[in-house]
Order: C-alpha cells, then sequence, then structure tokens
C-alpha cells in the first residue's frame, strides 16, 4: 500500500489489523457509555481498553466501500502503522455496523472496510505535542456537511501506551479509538475526515462513500 509522508512515498505492507476499543481517558466517561450500551444489550468489554483484531485486508484507501444494509456508521480515528522500528501517525474510519454490534463487537468490527488516509506524519515529529492534535468528522446530511466528532487527542489514552498494550508486530497497523458523537451515533453515505496538527500548521484528510447493499433473505 503506498502512502505519501511529508512529500516521500512509502510502499508499505499491511499484515496485522488491530482495532483499539474503549480507549477514552476518562475512566469514568467509558464506564458510563459500557453501562449505556449495555441497556442496549451490547455486552461489556473483558478488558479496557480492549484490543480487537481484524483482518489486514480491511484496511482500505479506496474512497468507496460497500456494506451490508444501512445500519454501519464510521468514525474518525487516528491510525499508527508500523513498519520495523519505524511508526507512523495516519488518519482511518473505524466502519462499524451498528446492528451486528449488539451480539458482537468484534464482528461488528471485522464486517466493514476501514478507510485510511494516503498521508502520513512520522509520529517522533508530533510525539511531544500528541494531545494538542485535533480529530474532526463531517458528515453529508439532509444535504449538508454537519460536524459530527470534535475534539483533541487528549480525550484518548496516550498513543504510546496503546501501542505497547497492542503489542504490535512489524507490518502493523492499528485504529486507536474515537471522540463521542455529536447528536448521536448515526449512518451516513458520505463521509469527510481531518487530522490538524495546529503546533506544526498541517492537517491529514481522509474522504470517502458508502455504498448500500442489499440484505436478501
Amino acid at each position: 500500500m503506498k502512502f505519501n509522508c511529508l512529500g516521500n512515498e512509502l510502499d508499505l505492507t499491511i499484515s496485522h489489523g488491530v482495532v483499539a476499543g474503549w480507549t477514552g481517558r476518562d475512566i469514568g466517561a467509558v464506564q458510563h457509555h459500557i453501562d449505556e450500551l449495555a441497556e442496549l444489550g451490547v455486552a461489556p468489554p473483558s478488558t479496557i481498553p480492549l484490543y480487537y483484531r481484524v483482518s489486514s485486508a480491511a484496511f482500505t484507501q479506496e474512497r468507496e466501500i460497500e456494506v451490508l444494509g444501512k445500519d454501519s456508521s464510521g468514525e474518525a480515528e487516528p491510525l499508527i502503522l508500523k513498519d520495523g522500528n519505524r511508526f507512523y501517525l495516519g488518519l482511518g474510519s473505524d466502519h462499524t455496523d451498528r446492528k451486528l454490534e449488539a451480539s458482537s463487537v468484534a464482528a461488528s468490527k471485522q464486517i466493514c472496510a476501514k478507510p485510511i488516509s494516503r498521508e502520513l506524519w512520522p509520529l517522533d515529529e508530533v510525539r511531544a505535542h500528541l494531545d494538542r492534535l485535533i480529530l474532526r468528522c463531517f458528515i453529508l446530511e439532509k444535504g449538508e456537511w454537519t460536524l459530527y466528532q470534535q475534539g483533541d487527542l487528549s480525550a484518548i489514552r496516550p498513543l504510546g501506551e496503546l501501542i505497547e498494550g497492542g503489542k504490535l508486530p512489524d507490518n502493523a497497523a492499528m485504529l486507536c479509538g474515537t471522540l463521542s458523537a455529536i447528536g448521536g451515533v448515526r449512518s451516513a453515505l458520505k463521509y469527510k475526515l481531518e487530522l490538524e496538527d495546529p503546533v506544526l500548521a498541517r492537517q491529514i484528510n481522509l474522504s470517502y462513500d458508502v455504498k448500500l447493499l442489499d440484505v436478501v433473505s
């Protein structure tokens, strides 16, 4: 898979996929969310955070993904790529089947493709100010782009901690958790995601469309 890192082309292999869940830094808020989901029939995680394995083939740079039915949604997340001893930071969407999530969180993540950015930054360049990086997600809703998520990475556990906890081998890709949805979790057919670095005045962008496949029984 080809990436652009500060003007240099990288050809990186992804052979190990991870989605880190329940990564909020405010443990009380995480537990409150667990309790809310439990009322909807979603089983609580066995540990916090929890590292879900997904197929390496799920990570895609295509700008359209296909999903089964109308019950999926995306979310902006930091993306970590490991290449030997080097780590890179990018942007991705943990697109998830919300209906399936009620019976199996792991399956709900595995079933959907994970769009990721073509742009990367060396993690070492932003490590000292990671908490100041800003995530945003917009969805097209009623013909207008609507702010769906926004916040800085201080709301997510330190990425170094997640990297260590995920025990990432070489050629691994990991999505690192997300922020609350403004107005609640809901589906959309078009997404625009941003990762902004206000310190170095730069931004990674990712956009993708969703094609719905009919559910036939």
